[in-house]
């Protein structure tokens, strides 16, 4: 059995206690974890807290903060086959992906450290004479960085690098599904040579750790990626310390496909949208809204595309679906399948679990229309796919903003001002045209609505770590004036 630490204060420990780790593939126990409670939470928040206000971190220059994300960024790379191995151990995602996600990670850092020494402030064209007024960027303090087991290197790198070129210092609360390759990326921050207590890396439970995080009064900004009803206890706890927040949360993505688009295209993003990673993406297309005169025919495409998946251990490169992380998730797609077949839908690919040991759910594809199906509505994270039709623009548009959600969205058409009509139209906060799920360290991402606020990527999310700090400077050498009056 392998056996992680946590990172705390430039310093590998075990942690106030231990749990176990399963393997998805297997449902067995592979590793040890440790568990951080109140008092890890507390040393962890205090070293990031003396790490931003006194030693080398705020010293650096921002060229300098730049360097060491350049060097991490190597790090990520020359690690990157390492870190996919445990990824996929640990969650059950295909390596297959994790090899090529984590190897682009590293731009997200090269890119935030590209950016560290252009956070700027502005002079001010004020409307006093005898008047300099500017303002200076500084760091927001410390961060709170909240990931989830899916995807958690790329959601980790999207807060971690922003905020380190901003010049913040960071607790990173890892999932405790899967946390393996977060607490291995520590062992790469503490060999880029961060000094201590700029970045804390550690895992545990939402009650234990989790609440005492976002409640500490040492955080300054809390990042958090998740479900909607965690994040509502995550901005109840910053009620207590008045930390800002970053929402990145859950999705029930539209992906609309009219009659005149390339159908094989379509069709082939369609399985990428819903099917890659086991469905468990936070913009996973979801929810297919198909032109009704081609519905039939595009999916009998699906049906045969879905047939060909190849389903199977998650460490072989042939493999295109693998296990669902946990199983308390794949109760939870059983449970909502069950629920919609009752509630009239019908299954045209799919719709049990997977046979032998592990987390494994048979891609499925529910035909909804007409329906009142609660995979319609409900963000099942797994394989899951619910089709309705529509029969023009305006129900594509009603249909697509019919959801809680507004995360990310598709939409398939050779019409080039439907595509620039359907962009205004549509409430979500990445819309993806004639392809899906592409990402880019240059390019927002974030959402409405219950998909949560802020944006994660680009120079937006650097500046979102920092905040606004105005100086006046007055330039006369007169006597100053009446001090019962406001200049």
């Amino acid at each position: 059995m392998q056996r992680f630490q946590q990172y705390i204060d430039g310093l590998f420990e075990d942690g106030t206690s231990r749990f176990d780790s399963l393997d998805p593939a297997s449902g067995e126990v592979w590793a040890s974890m440790p568990e951080a409670r109140d008092d890890d939470v507390d040393r962890a928040v205090r070293a990031a807290e003396q790490a931003l206000w006194g030693g080398a971190w705020p010293a650096m220059t921002a060229s300098a903060r730049g360097k060491l994300l350049y060097k991490l960024a190597d790090l990520v790379q020359e690690n990157a086959q390492r870190l996919a191995e445990l990824e996929t151990r640990d969650t059950g995602k295909i390596i297959r992906e994790t090899s090529a996600q984590i190897a682009y990670v590293a731009e997200y850092y090269r890119y935030y450290a590209g950016l560290a020494d252009k956070i700027e402030g502005a002079t001010l064209a004020i409307d006093k004479s005898d008047m300099d007024v500017w303002t200076r960027r500084e760091p927001v303090g410390v961060v709170a960085a909240i990931v989830p087991w899916n995807s958690q290197l790329f959601l980790a790198a999207v807060k971690i690098g922003p905020a380190l070129a901003a010049g913040c210092t960071l607790v990173v609360k890892a999932s405790e599904d899967g946390p393996a390759p977060m607490l291995e990326f520590a062992r790469l921050v503490h060999e880029a040579g961060f000094p201590k207590g700029v970045v804390n890396i550690l895992t545990g439970f939402g009650a234990s750790c989790g609440s005492a995080l976002t409640r500490h009064p040492g955080v300054a900004h809390i990042a958090f990626t998740g479900g909607p009803s965690t994040a509502a206890q995550v901005v109840r706890n910053s009620a207590e310390n008045l930390a800002s927040t970053s929402l990145e949360l859950g999705g029930k993505s539209p992906f609309i496909v009219f009659a005149d688009a390339d159908l094989e295209s379509a069709a082939n993003a369609q399985v990428a949208g819903i099917f890659a990673a086991t469905g468990q993406s936070c913009v996973a297309g979801s929810r297919l809204i198909v032109e009704a005169s081609i519905k039939d025919r595009f999916l009998a495409m699906l049906k045969a595309k879905t047939a060909a998946i190849r389903i199977g251990a998650p460490l072989d490169m042939a493999t295109e679906v693998g296990p669902l992380c946990t199983r308390r998730q794949r109760e939870h797609i059983e449970s909502v399948v069950a629920a919609s077949v009752s509630a009239g839908a019908k299954v045209v690919a799919g719709g049990q679990a997977g046979e032998g040991h592990g987390f494994y759910y048979q891609p499925t594809i529910l035909d909804c229309d007409g329906v009142n199906s609660p995979s319609v509505e409900t963000e099942l994270f797994g394989p899951v796919l619910s089709v309705v039709s529509f029969s023009d623009e305006i129900e594509a548009v009603r249909l697509a903003n019919d959801t809680r959600y507004g995360l990310a969205s598709g939409v398939f058409t050779q019409n080039l001002t439907r595509a620039h009509r359907m962009v205004k139209r549509l409430r979500a906060g990445i819309v993806w045209i004639n392809t899906y799920r592409a990402v880019s360290p240059i390019a927002p991402f974030g959402g409405y609505g219950q998909s949560g606020h802020g944006r994660e990527g680009g120079l937006a999310a650097a500046l979102d770590y920092t905040r606004t700090k105005t100086v006046w400077l007055r330039t006369s050498d007169e006597p100053f004036p009446d001090p019962f009056v406001m200049r």
